[in-house]
This record gives C-alpha cells, structure tokens and sequence, in this order.
C-alpha cells in the first residue's frame, strides 16, 4: 500500500483551490451560473493542449467575445454577433469549429437545461460506460446538418482509438463530488466510479515510471488500463489520482 499512501498524499497536495489558478478548470470557476459552467468548462477542455497560460487566454478571449455570458448568447445572438469569431484560433482550432460549437449549443439549450442530457441519451447504466457514452455523444454532438467534417477530431471518441483526455477531463470536472474545491461535481446521473482518467502526456509518463500502464501506446486502452489500476486504491473515486499523477509530472517533473 505504499504506492498508494504516496498517491493520496499527492492528491491531497495537489486538489486544493491554490491548483485552479493556472489551470484551465479556472475559466468554469469564473462562473456560477450551472449552464455557464457547462459551456465555458466544455471549450476550455476542448481547447485544452499547448502551455496552460496560452489556454487561459485563449478560452478569455473566446467568452469576452460573448460578453462574458455564454448561456445567455447561445440562446439570444444574432448573426451579427457571430462574426468576431471569424478570427478565433487556437492551434488547429479554428472559426469553422468554434461556430459549429455555438450552433451545437445555440441547438442544444433551447431544447435541454442540462449539457449531462446529451451524455446520457440512449444510455443504460449497466452498459459499458463510457465506451457508449462517449460514442453516442460524439454522434449527438454532430448530428446538426452541414456539421464539420474538420471539427471531428475535437470531439474524441473511442470508436477512433482516442485517448479522450479532454473529454473524460471535462466530466471529471462535471461529476466528480468532494470539498476540495476544484472539481464541480454539478452532475448526478453519471458517477464519479464510471470515470476514465485523463490521460494526457503528463499522466502517461507518470502512469508508467509507477507500474500503473504497460500497454506501449497511448490510446484509450491505456486510459482504461491506467484507470483499472487507480480503482485498485479507490474504486468509488479512482480518477481523484488523475491530481497526483499530473502535479507530480507537470509540477515536480517526477
């Protein structure tokens, strides 16, 4: 139980507020608003690859562009209000994908109060979790006419092999339910033990050096794999070491 005792105190470490700051769970803490959270929470995840600070700013820039009430310009913007972001990118990011995402959402909340709908629909708990979740939501998300073929592959999806770090961070925000102050845990269908760790460079090579992953690529075998092993130490809340695993590997470069 070694391993684990250094695990936990590593979570404790690391999931606290002084972690929010800089990262990009910061951007969805700026709101308090359920959908808001939801909306900002989704493109910062989404958006979520490069330096830390770059994503910050970037994500600040997109919700200025949408006075800072994204909720409330999905529902009431006029054509008008869209052009701003003819200019957004971030990294391949660009304005055909940040628009297919206002329509998605624009769509979206006229008809649902809650973004953990279209993670849920067509799905049973007692299927395999988040292969099917995962998957019937990358069709939900782009089942709009003329979607993107580009803006795809900003929607992971495990039928594609992807890891979906970005995603399972993203519901991590979502679902996960502590006191800690960081993750929001304002969903309730999905539960915290269904989650996948995120498994991004950081978490990958740090997974490794402890035993936790032996499958030799990255993709989203190894994120189950590496999520089996952290379910070992808790199995209701395995993913809480997705804290430990990435400060040690982005913080004390372990």
């Amino acid at each position: 139980m070694e391993l684990k005792d250094f695990l936990d105190s590593k979570v404790e470490k690391y999931n606290q507020p002084g972690f929010i700051e800089l990262d990009p769970v910061s951007i969805p803490h700026q709101y308090s608003k359920k959908e808001d959270i939801e909306i900002t929470a989704f493109f910062a995840a989404t958006l979520a690859w490069g330096q830390r600070k770059t994503i910050i700013n970037k994500c600040l820039e997109l919700f200025k562009m949408m006075d800072n009430a994204p909720h409330d310009f999905m529902l009431n913007h006029q054509e008008k209000d869209l052009r701003p972001f003819l200019n957004f990118k971030h990294r391949t990011f660009n304005d055909i994908d940040t628009l297919y995402f206002i329509d998605f959402f624009s769509n979206f909340y006229r008809e649902h109060s809650s973004l953990e709908e279209a993670f849920v629909i067509g799905w049973t708990e007692n299927q395999n979790i988040m292969d099917t979740l995962l998957s019937n939501f990358h069709n939900f998300f782009f089942q709009l006419p003329d979607s993107p073929q580009r803006t795809r592959k900003h929607v992971a999806t495990p039928k594609r092999k992807a890891a979906c770090k970005r995603i399972n961070m993203f519901l991590r925000w979502m679902v996960r339910k502590d006191n800690k102050g960081v993750d929001f845990g304002i969903w309730n269908t999905i539960k915290p033990y269904q989650l996948i760790c995120p498994c991004d460079l950081h978490v990958d090579r740090v997974g490794r050096k402890l035993g936790l992953i032996t499958r030799k690529q990255t993709d989203w075998w190894t994120a189950m794999e590496l999520t089996e092993a952290l379910r070992d130490f808790d199995p209701a809340d395995p993913v809480k070491y997705d804290f430990a695993l990435f400060g040690l590997g982005i913080e004390e470069k372990f």
